[in-house]
């Protein structure tokens, strides 16, 4: 292994391999050996391979390459995670050890109903949880993170106006400020996207979307707060536009964190809904999942939501595919069910008043942070009077260009993780922190002043090429947002 400064380069573990070195071994007494069948003769003769070429290591070296990968990387154990819009905040032990018991590691999709009573009976529970939390009537648990959500929520809308007679209503608004994914749910659904522009102070006005709205609307999918961390102070008066041209309301959740205990959704008058369970009920979500996304509905459009949902009955619980007017499976069985089970285990370890504090503290972070950092090297772009609620967005103040990667890349070498950039796309060299209500004052005090030392260094041009302390250097980012052409030799 060769060393650079404070970095260092893990070879692939092929490159340990050394010809003939075993990391396994096999029982030899023949009266062991012979309760065992040879592994190769379940594979058809014309299908085994003459060699599988497998590195050839031993049992410590594979155990010392893998722990040494594992301290590569980062997590929200080792230090604060404030990707803005992402939610990576610390999920309590207590939710892994019940998620990796045997009554759930053990459970099989295609058990009867009667014999998984006891995890069912959970996710009724949740279901009315975030009925409680949301003000929708039903909710489907089955869709898997947020963009699944998002398709299952616009789908339902589709259905459910062309069985009232509004085929032709095809467009679907969507804010400037709103997560990509909204655009490409209600693009994937067959709707045309009509965007809705925000005004000066970062907010969307019910003026606007009252200009934009036609014969031709179908919905309007928003997130409150927005992904600028503010609140949409016109959300019922929205909500109540799109109604009256005949469409009608999805809510986005991936904010929710911000609203919990607070505010509603239904009552601002949405009509579908889905929540991240793996941001705002703490289970982590890092590297491209596991998620769970829920989708709930009020009354008339309860009967869309996607099967299964989970039943109570005289005979107990079961998972139920007749809904009238569903618009299917779109995952199998009931979702992520360790997700699931997690977040019924956050959500009842808080209780009412618990989830209630998430939000007064994660906005309270949030405010926090933005104000300790300097202003004049991190200006805000919208909204420069108003308090910002789960998160913070920010500009980088430079000519130099890529300011806002460049503060991302430097903070690494600081032992903490970066924020996330470019984010809002309306925003210029954009910063997008969003501490949690899990960091103590400590490290949020630590967090602002590594960033101001940082916009310091870099005002004086005394950075340098960053990171330096890091496994990986800077990546050739052109080079990584390519294809990869993989050659593998043995």
């Amino acid at each position: 292994m060769k060393f650079r400064q404070a970095e260092w380069d893990e070879p692939l573990i092929r490159d340990l391999s050394t010809p003939g070195r075993v990391g396994s071994s096999v029982p030899v007494d023949p009266t062991i050996r012979s309760r065992f069948r040879d592994p190769s003769s379940l594979v058809p003769a014309a299908m085994r391979r003459e060699s599988p070429r497998l590195p050839e290591l031993s049992e410590i070296q594979v155990l010392r390459h893998f722990n040494r990968l594992s301290q590569m990387n980062f997590s929200v154990e080792l230090g604060m995670y404030p990707l803005g819009s992402c939610t990576m905040k610390y999920n309590p032990k207590v939710s892994e050890m019940i998620a990796s018991s045997d009554g759930m590691k053990n459970a099989h999709p295609l058990q009867p109903d009667e014999t998984v009573q006891g995890l069912l009976s959970i996710f009724y529970e949740l279901e009315r949880g975030l009925c409680e939390v949301t003000g929708m009537d039903r909710f489907s648990l089955s869709t898997a993170a947020g963009a699944q959500g998002e398709l299952a929520g616009v789908l339902m809308i589709r259905s459910f106006l062309s069985d009232h007679g509004g085929e032709a209503r095809d467009e679907i608004l969507v804010p400037d400020s709103a997560h990509g994914t909204n655009p490409a749910s209600a693009a994937m659904a067959g709707f045309r996207v009509v965007k809705v522009p925000s005004d000066a102070s970062g907010q969307v006005r019910a003026s606007a979307v009252k200009r934009l709205c036609s014969d031709k609307t179908a919905g309007m999918m928003f997130t409150v707060p927005n992904t600028l961390g503010l609140f949409e102070s016109e959300v019922a008066e929205v909500c109540d536009s799109v109604h009256d041209a005949g469409g009608l309301m999805y809510y986005d959740g991936a904010n929710m964190n911000a609203l919990l205990g607070r505010a509603r959704p239904a009552d601002f008058g949405f009509d579908v809904a889905h929540l991240n369970l793996h941001k705002t009920f703490a289970t982590p979500h890092g590297g491209g999942g596991p998620g769970a996304g829920p989708v709930g509905a009020t009354g008339r459009l309860a009967e869309y939501l996607p099967v299964p949902v989970v039943s109570k009955g005289k005979k107990g619980y079961s998972l139920d595919y007749g809904l009238g007017h569903s618009i299917g499976p779109l995952k199998g069985f009931v979702g992520n069910s360790a997700v699931l089970l997690r977040a019924y285990v956050y959500m009842r370890l808080l209780g009412a008043t618990g989830l209630k504090d998430v939000s007064s503290l994660a906005v309270l972070a949030a405010n926090y942070l933005w104000k300790s950092l300097d202003p004049d090297a991190f200006p805000v772009s919208h909204g420069a009077g108003l308090r910002r609620k789960h998160e913070a967005v920010v500009s980088v103040k430079s000519e130099l260009p890529g300011a806002a990667m460049t503060m991302a890349k430097a903070i690494l070498d600081y032992g903490m993780h970066a924020p996330t950039v470019y984010f809002p796309l309306i925003v210029h060299e954009a910063l997008m922190i969003e501490p949690t209500e899990s960091e103590p004052v400590e490290a949020l005090d630590e967090y602002a002043a590594a960033l101001n030392e940082i916009y310091g260094k870099l005002k004086a041009g005394t950075l340098g090429e960053v990171p330096r302390r890091t496994s990986v250097g800077k990546v050739d980012d052109v080079k990584a947002s390519h294809p990869l052409t993989l050659k593998v030799h043995w």
